[in-house]
């Protein structure tokens, strides 16, 4: 099969195209044909070592995606071959034609989307999930700021908690990412490009009741300053250190949250695909894709996803 590999930690410019064998499974796992890989800031952290990721070579990248059941290992019940699933993690790499998943990381796939939607679903849409309803126990009615709103979980932070019936404020980098915010159905769009966006916010009268914030090394100070009593600030991104006054918290009897996909257990996960898959049925739920890379054009995707002006996802094609 082909695939995209790496020999070492190092750049994007180091991924290459390879000839290797499909790879083994076990009893408890399944083989998945690729129709589409996701492409998201964690897999530029793997391949390259940084904020503390580590892999084991020869690396193939890619956490989730999705395509078609092409054979289940012995002890595997519920699935069949040839179903159409998506998956949030993988034992071997998603950038390559065929991929290992551990059972209880597949999920059947929705009707109503691609294979290329269906690879903005595992990590985007569960991350937003369980940022919102885990993490910082979301309801109908709360308001809240999505603090980088354009990019593949802000995106789909934005669709479930408007789904929810939560007034939602969203911000944005550039007129496009606030043009596609306001056509997803933000009423509220703030330019975080401009100095003092949140001063509007910083008060308990005029505070959110959650932030879901996507760079807290640059923003989590200013963040604790716009929450109202009780408020929550649930941390997605992060690219640094911060200085913050812990005062802001105690003010607001506020509360700051780590959010980390890697520490959601199995049952949750499942819980979070079963609650997604209605919504993406009925169209209330709908990735935007920013741009479709070929499996050969993977370093450049690496070199996008971390580049400011987001405006969704970015997808790998493989089959």
């Amino acid at each position: 099969m082909k695939a995209m590999q790496m020999k070492d930690y190092g750049p994007a410019t180091d991924l290459t195209l390879v000839e290797t064998n499909k790879p083994n499974f076990n009893a408890d796992q399944i083989l998945i044909e690729m129709g589409a890989a996701g492409v998201n800031p964690v897999d530029t952290y793997i391949r390259s070592g940084t904020n503390n990721y580590s892999t084991t070579f020869p690396h193939t990248p890619g956490s989730d995606g999705a395509g078609t059941i092409a054979a289940l290992g012995d002890n595997v019940t519920g699935f069949e071959i040839g179903q159409r699933v998506y998956f949030s993690r993988n034992l071997t790499g998603s950038s390559a034609e065929f991929t290992v998943c551990a059972a209880t990381h597949v999920y059947p796939l929705a009707d109503a989307l691609s294979f290329q939607e269906g690879a903005c679903v595992g990590i985007p849409y569960t991350t937003a999930h369980r940022a919102l309803f885990g993490r910082a126990n979301a309801k109908a009615g709360d308001t809240v700021l999505v603090h980088g709103a354009t990019g593949a979980v802000g995106i789909a932070t934005v669709q479930l908690a408007l789904a929810a019936g939560m007034e939602v404020v969203a911000s944005a980098g550039t007129p496009e990412g606030a043009a596609l915010l306001s056509k997803q159905g933000v009423s509220t769009v703030i330019m975080h490009s401009e100095d003092n966006h949140l001063a509007p916010f910083q008060s308990l009268d005029t505070g959110f009741d959650i932030i879901i914030e996507m760079l807290a090394n640059h923003n989590l100070d200013q963040d604790l300053k716009a929450l109202a009593f009780g408020g929550c600030v649930a941390v997605i991104g992060n690219r640094g250190t911060v200085e913050i006054n812990p005062r802001d918290l105690m003010a607001r009897d506020a509360s700051v949250v780590g959010v980390a996909l890697a520490n959601v257990k199995p049952d949750e996960l499942a819980l979070i695909a079963k609650s997604l898959r209605p919504l993406f049925e009925k169209g209330v739920l709908k990735p935007v894709i920013r741009h479709s890379y070929a499996l050969t054009e993977l370093p450049q995707a690496h070199e996008d996803v971390l580049k400011s002006g987001a405006l969704g996802n970015l997808v790998i094609k493989v089959n």
